[in-house]
């Protein structure tokens, strides 16, 4: 007997018992699509929380601050920072020359004063439009062509264009500032903020601080982890305001010495953002960042006990789907066992006319493969569309958060894995029928017929 007419003769046993079929077929689609959809949804998951980790963002990066850093600082994720040590180009080149380190990304802020306008989609036209009161802010440039390399997740709009001088991003301490919650994004696109980079005057005993005034568009709310502040600009935006905040009047130096380091303008940079090659290359960089002289934190242990925590989802996760499978070979075993005792005269025929045993065996298990297969291909279609449809009711909560969503793909992996593994489960559940059909004599199987 051919492996073709084993195929033939298992597919018309299954069209003869199509009820059964069916209902085999369905349990084996259940459990691969339990286990699909689970797998699809764990892997989505722990691709939005680690991404970062193999492109650079939060898990890898670390954030260098202008000042020493304090004792038993590698020890804590939010480090202390000790005296002043400004950041000046030749130890930007130093720390991005260091072993491990992917990428720097340089941070210059500038203490600015704010007139922010409000919101127009929320004020109402029949009322006197009550207007924010101005506030002190912080301005941070960042070079624009570069973003992608910062923990830097657009709730809204666009970022502004590199270069730009009259374009800024928000972050939600803007919201925050001016009234609004992170659901109130899009109401703050389009509008203009003055920005006021101040300035130390100083006429005889007295001090005045002026302002250079200029105007900005909000085009982009932003979630920002790597730059501090409420607004992200470009660097040429950045720069002239600290230009003219650096220029101020000097008598004995003491004043517009204090009023410079106030408004951070002593330093080149107000801080690095450094990407590392790992997180396994965290450590080792922020001891050397340390060695340098310089002050570094980085969510390592935040980091660290999330992996483990969803190690454990993912076994547990794993395990009830597993169960789902081991319920559905039962069953085709069960089916299996039956189609043996119904089918003793069709084996006893088969024997008489010269089928040997391994004949009879491959029928058999070529129809539990069939089955297998045929379930955990409708299993894992409808797995990855349940999938999809919990992705999008993940992602509605998500938005109304105020967070970017996650994205469901098609693994092809779990795709090919669903089936494949669902066929050689069904081989597994079909072998002990499939073997206590070969064993049978023809002349019992005749007999009992």
């Amino acid at each position: 007997m051919t492996w073709a007419d084993s195929i033939v003769m298992a597919v018309r046993s299954i069209r003869r018992r199509f009820g059964r079929t069916v209902l085999t077929v369905a349990a084996v689609a259940l459990a691969a699509a339990l286990l699909t959809s689970l797998l699809i949804a764990v892997g989505a998951a722990r691709s939005r929380v680690f991404a970062a980790v193999s492109k650079g963002g939060p898990l890898t990066g670390i954030q260098v601050s202008p000042a020493t850093p304090d004792f038993g600082q590698l020890d804590s994720d939010s480090a202390k920072l000790g005296d002043p040590r400004p950041i000046d180009e030749a130890a930007r080149r130093r720390i991005t020359a260091l072993r491990g380190v992917k990428s720097v990304v340089a941070l210059v802020s500038s203490s600015v004063f704010v007139i922010a306008p409000p919101p127009p989609e929320l004020a109402d036209p029949g009322r006197e439009v009550r207007q924010v009161e101005p506030f002190r802010g912080t301005l941070t440039g960042v070079n624009l062509r570069r973003v992608g390399e910062l923990p830097v997740t657009v709730l809204a709009g666009e970022l502004p264009v590199p270069e730009s001088l009259h374009e800024v991003a928000v972050t939600d301490a803007y919201l925050r500032a001016v009234g609004l919650r992170s659901t109130d994004a899009n109401a703050v696109i389009g509008t203009e903020v003055e920005f006021g980079a101040p300035r130390l005057f100083v006429r005889g005993e007295d001090g005045t601080v002026r302002g250079r005034w200029t105007r900005s568009t909000i085009v982009a709310v932003v979630a920002a982890q790597g730059a501090s502040g409420e607004f992200i600009g470009s660097l040429e935006q950045v720069q002239a305001a600290r230009a003219w905040t650096a220029a101020s009047d000097v008598v004995d130096g003491r004043e517009a010495r204090r009023f410079a380091e106030e408004l951070a303008v002593t330093s080149k940079y107000s801080g690095l953002f450094v990407v590392t090659e790992g997180f396994a290359s965290v450590g080792p960089v922020r001891a050397a960042i340390t060695k340098i002289g310089f002050s570094s934190s980085a969510p390592e242990s935040l980091i660290a006990s999330v992996r483990r925590y969803s190690q454990v989802v993912e076994i547990v996760l794993t395990a009830i789907g597993l169960i789902a499978l081991g319920i559905a070979a039962l069953g085709i075993a069960n089916a299996m066992l039956a189609a043996v005792r119904e089918r003793r005269r069709e084996i006893g025929v088969l024997k008489a006319i010269g089928a040997r045993d391994r004949d009879v065996r491959r029928v058999f298990l070529v129809e539990a493969g069939l089955l297998g297969v045929a379930g955990g291909l409708v299993g894992t279609v409808f797995g990855y569309g349940l999938a999809r449809l919990v992705g999008l009711a993940v992602n509605n909560y998500l938005s109304g958060q105020g967070l970017t969503g996650v994205r469901i793909g098609l693994p092809l992996l779990i795709f090919a894995a669903g089936i494949v593994g669902s066929g050689v489960l069904a081989l597994v559940a079909g072998t002990l029928p499939a073997q206590r059909a070969a064993r049978l004599p023809a002349r019992q199987a005749m007999g009992d017929g």
